[in-house]
């Protein structure tokens, strides 16, 4: 190219670069602001946005429950009933031998299904919610105690009397109605629950007794006399016994995505007596649930 060209083509680069270089440096600005000032948007399932718990839902899941079963003085009971009509029943208090039952537990794993309804106001959810649960958790006690009395009257007579129980319970299943509150943190939702539960059970409470008299006790002609009425069984069997309680619990639900959410839980049911045996389940539980 000849010197007399690039002369006049000077001006022409002079003004392009002019004009280009405010353009580089919005472009330099663009970048950096890109790298540095550009906030970080947290993954969706920990986002603080506000998220929608009204509606209808359902799932299930499985716990692992520890059931504690308090028997109470219904085999005592039992006893002096048993013995009501004879004289050492009215002078003794016969319940008083077999009214040391010991407290029993029972541990596993139990599985359950739930649905419920959630209504929005502001971030306070107030909803309701039902769920079923298969447990068969139980416990048994036996016991067999025997004692010997002085007949009344009769200085040289013992009356012996022996007493066989049996105490136990199977908690079946349950179900429970609860309300819930709970306070909406994005798509966290801690919550409260309260509500009544009633639950199926097999149980027994039932005692075996025979009694006798020892005549002329510790004499050469001591002889065994066999009380009319007895060997006698008094108490019963039965099976799906309904027993009715109050449930309380606590625990989080975590959204994934629009419809599908996560859930830890405590909860506590306290059932009222059932055939001479109180029943408390604790449970740490953890479900998925579909949201509609």
């Amino acid at each position: 190219m000849r010197a007399g060209s690039l002369v006049a083509l000077a001006p022409v680069v002079a003004m392009a670069c002019t004009l280009a270089l405010p353009q580089a440096a919005q472009g330099a600005d663009y970048l950096r602001g890109s790298q540095i000032e550009q906030p970080v948007e947290p993954p969706p399932m920990f986002s603080s946005d506000r998220f929608d718990w009204s509606g209808f839902y359902f799932g299930g899941g499985a716990g692992m429950s520890d059931t504690k079963f308090k028997p109470s003085k219904g085999v005592g009971e039992l006893v002096n009933y048993a013995y009501r009509n004879t004289a050492i029943g009215q002078q003794n208090n016969l319940a008083d031998l077999v009214g040391n039952l010991t407290e029993k537990q029972d541990s596993g794993a139990t599985y359950f299904g739930f649905l419920g309804y959630n209504y929005l106001f502001g971030d306070v959810i107030l909803g309701f919610e039902a769920d079923y649960t298969r447990s068969d958790h139980s416990y048994g006690l036996r016991d067999y105690i025997s004692r010997e009395y002085a007949r009344p009257g009769v200085a040289t007579d013992r009356q012996g009397i022996s007493i066989a129980s049996n105490q136990g319970a199977t908690l079946n299943d349950y179900a429970t109605a609860r309300l819930r509150m709970g306070w909406a943190y994005g798509r966290l939702m801690p919550y409260m629950t309260l509500g009544g539960a009633v639950g199926r059970f097999n149980t027994v409470s039932e005692i075996q007794t025979d009694t006798q008299f020892r005549v002329n006790a510790g004499l050469p002609n001591e002889s065994i006399q066999q009380i009319d009425g007895y060997p006698l069984t008094v108490g019963n069997r039965k099976k799906n016994v309904y027993a009715f309680g109050l449930a309380a619990g606590a625990g989080v639900d975590w959204a994934l995505t629009d419809n599908l959410f996560l859930r830890a839980e405590y909860q506590i049911i306290r059932f009222a007596e059932v055939e001479g045996t109180t029943v408390t389940v604790n449970t740490g539980r953890v479900a998925a649930a579909l949201k509609f």
